[in-house]
């Protein structure tokens, strides 16, 4: 008789089944397994909360910089609520090219809100950290007002193709209705874009460390941080990303080539000199919108590269909102001569007491 068999006889003689004995022993030893696979996932948890480095960690530069952006910010709420008021407040603006711009104005004063405070928190605090839901709360936000900008802006040139090349069926095409629905597509193109974005991320688990580098929750510093496979976020980043770009700077496009081409069968230079000097500001404002935008979401590996990026968003997340309405005030006459008779009727109002 074989050592194999040796036991089994002895539990038949005993009377023990042996297949009930093997049985039991089985089940403990996937409860032990299921106890060591619940411990693993347990110490594989995800982190709560993520370290921001900032822009720079000398310390010399911090009050600087804190100062420097927070008149950034302030001339920024100050400009673009001023041209949302000038534009609320005066009938000779209720266009649909100010209502566009209106909207414009509103997204980069939402959009400085929604890490320009988080960034002044870094140059005074000596530990920069944000929740995981704050991260994934700012990166939602981020995408948001990012995407609707560029369907307002790929509206605004759709407006400007009707005003010069179909006058006469302006406020007809550029209804109330039509306007007010562009711009709810805008907005719901944003939301749809910036949901499936924070979708993606959220299901990463992000276990190996949890400093960003960067002064805010944005794409790609989140996905380096990842211990999961990030294919699917590369994927739909680009996919997303792509089709609004592509989508938006089709219709620009076409609308300023069509532009372009009515306005070289004008025979009046002054009609060209107007024609174009309207599309001037929005022409300036798409230039650098898409120029800044691309060169900082273009995906590199190297730590120089990385901070090169983090200083090109500088200009893209805090000057443009700055420049935007000193574009449009600047360069408009409608808006300057606006200005001029809202200050002079408050000037007036102040002589003679009135409120």
């Amino acid at each position: 008789m074989s050592r194999r068999e040796q036991p089994n006889t002895l539990l038949r003689e005993l009377g023990i089944p042996v297949g009930e004995l093997q049985t039991k022993q089985d089940f403990e030893s996937q409860k032990t397994e299921s106890a060591v696979t619940k411990t693993a996932m347990k110490n594989h948890s995800s982190v709560t909360e993520f370290i921001l480095t900032g822009l720079t960690d000398q310390p010399e530069l911090q009050l600087p910089l804190f100062i420097l952006f927070l008149a950034n910010h302030i001339a920024t709420v100050v400009g673009n609520l001023s041209l949302m008021s000038l534009i609320f407040l005066n009938s000779d603006l209720q266009t649909p090219m100010y209502f566009f711009l209106f909207n414009l104005s509103f997204i980069d004063l939402c959009y400085s809100f929604v890490f320009t405070p988080k960034t002044l928190m870094s140059f005074v605090s000596e530990k920069n950290t944000i929740s995981f839901r704050g991260c994934m709360t700012q990166l939602f936000f981020f995408c948001f007002f990012a995407n609707s900008e560029c369907y307002v802006l790929t509206a605004m040139a759709y407006d400007r193709y009707v005003a010069i090349c179909q006058p006469l069926l302006y406020m007809v095409i550029m209804s109330p209705r039509t306007c007010s629905l562009i711009m709810f597509g805008s907005y719901f193109m944003g939301f749809a874009g910036a949901i499936v974005h924070t979708g993606f991320m959220i299901r990463l688990n992000f276990c190996d460390s949890n400093i960003i580098n960067h002064y805010l929750c944005d794409i790609f510093p989140l996905l380096q941080l990842s211990c999961s496979s990030t294919y699917a976020n590369e994927l739909v980043s680009s996919v997303v990303i792509g089709t609004v770009v592509l989508a938006s700077s089709t219709v620009i496009l076409m609308s300023y080539a069509l532009i372009l081409f009515n306005v070289t069968q004008l025979s009046s230079g002054k009609g060209l000199y107007k024609a174009m000097s309207t599309c001037s500001s929005h022409i300036i404002t798409v230039a650098l919108f898409y120029g800044l935008g691309m060169l900082t979401h273009i995906k590199t590996s190297s730590d120089e590269s990385v901070d090169q990026g983090k200083l090109l968003s500088i200009f893209y997340t805090f000057l443009l909102p700055l420049l935007n309405p000193f574009i449009y005030s600047l360069r408009n006459n409608d808006v300057k001569l606006a200005l001029k008779r809202s200050l002079r009727r408050l000037i007036v109002n102040e002589a003679l007491g009135l409120p």
